[in-house]
């Protein structure tokens, strides 16, 4: 029998305790030990539940205990986690985590402690929420080079912008529905301005080129601006709009950023609806590969937990070894990426099309229905320096979305 303490009896913690006790048979045969739940740490008491015998409220009551080998830290935030964490590692106990902020920030430091210690750091949850794509990356994919990897990594911003396409609702409405039916937070800035799949993202890349992609260095943009009229124009060209958080290499550069793009059915993320994620993964050898599923969610997010308890639990006493190196990778200037620009511009004559034509070279007209007094166009692929050049010529720009196709 193994045993484990959960940090954080909220949504993903209680749904850790619910998939061990719903699987719990099931879980033990695949693991080849018994799983069991010692110690639940929360500030709260949950008198009536089945598991206030097993809450404590000092953390060094866990810690200390030599029969607690795995701990889950589904608390959220950055401090006290790291601290609890890093000292649980210390104490030569591995380490299971949903938490995306904790690893964004110190995932690489405690990747080397945890070797040096010879356990586990395990985060499949932190990016995805069940959706496998942690493990691929760090084991079924190693035998390619990663030139790509985009994903839809945020199942509110997914929601939002599916729900304004499907029925023409404006962003603020919207918001307000995904508030009420629990997909988005009161304070929903994490999500809405893209800090979520920003650090979603970083965790990706690090993974993906084994140094330290720090999210801080990462353009990032939400879905704030987006309107129902930008709507309006991507169904005229068959397209949608999605928020994407997007890295890749070409030759010796990597560029990473998080913004809203335009994609057609082409795109493998197009269908991609809803609350739902879904990964793009581009290798040099074994090419396209597509990652989809339930990205947040309290039973989906503690299967993935419970799976990295169940691969630590395997792994008593050897480290499975993850290339992510403390070592910073310094991302290429976001001046130098390139695109297509979809613009809108106030005003619809001669003269703005020509001056358009002039700036921007050979353009696409875009036009919707039951929209005047504009003149939308797709430009040629560019830099984001030239473009912000011309665009700074142009004037009378209404809203800028980049191209995917």
């Amino acid at each position: 029998m193994i045993n484990i303490a959960v940090l954080g009896y909220g949504t993903v913690g209680s749904g850790v305790v619910e998939v061990l006790n719903v699987n719990g048979d099931s879980i033990s045969k695949r693991c080849g030990h018994e799983i069991n739940v010692k110690y639940i740490l929360d500030l709260r008491d949950f008198p009536g539940d089945p598991v206030q015998e097993k809450i404590v409220h000092d953390y060094n009551i866990i810690v200390n205990d030599p029969e607690v080998g795995i701990i889950v830290e589904v608390m959220g935030g950055v401090e006290p986690a790291y601290t609890f964490v890093k000292e649980a590692i210390l104490k030569g106990k591995s380490v299971c985590t949903s938490n995306k902020e904790l690893v964004a920030k110190y995932g690489a430091k405690l990747l080397e402690l945890s070797k040096q210690k010879n356990v586990n750091f395990l985060f499949e949850a932190s990016v995805g929420g069940g959706i496998p794509i942690i493990r691929p990356l760090n084991q079924s994919l190693t035998a390619d080079e990663i030139e790509e990897i985009t994903g839809i990594l945020n199942g509110t911003t997914n929601y939002i912008l599916t729900k304004m396409s499907n029925e023409g609702s404006d962003f603020s409405t919207v918001l307000k529905e995904a508030q009420s039916k629990g997909y988005a937070e009161r304070n929903p800035e994490a999500d809405i301005e893209g800090y979520d799949a920003c650090r979603k993202i970083a965790i990706l890349s690090s993974l993906a080129f084994g140094m330290q992609v720090d999210f801080e260095d990462i353009y990032t943009e939400g879905i704030t601006k987006i309107t129902e009229t930008d709507i309006k124009y991507a169904k005229a060209m068959g397209a949608s709009i999605k928020l994407l958080g997007t890295s890749r290499k070409e030759r010796d550069h990597v560029y990473a950023m998080v913004a809203p793009m335009l994609i057609k059915p082409s795109h493998p993320l197009y269908s991609v609806n809803g609350v739902f994620n879904g990964i793009f993964v581009r290798g040099n050898v074994i090419g396209d590969v597509m990652f989809y599923g339930s990205g947040a969610g309290k039973l989906p997010t503690a299967s993935a937990v419970v799976a990295d308890v169940v691969d630590a639990a395997k792994h008593i006493g050897t480290n499975i070894m993850t290339i992510w190196s403390s070592k910073k990778l310094k991302l290429s200037d976001m001046k130098k990426a390139q695109h297509k620009f979809f613009i809108r511009v106030a005003g619809n004559t001669g003269k703005i099309k020509e001056q358009a034509a002039l700036l921007f070279g050979q353009v696409e007209e875009v036009k919707a229905p039951g929209i005047e007094n504009e003149y939308a166009f797709i430009t040629m692929r560019m830099s984001e320096e030239t473009y912000q050049e011309k665009a700074a010529d142009m004037g009378s720009i209404i809203s800028m979305i980049r191209v995917m196709f």
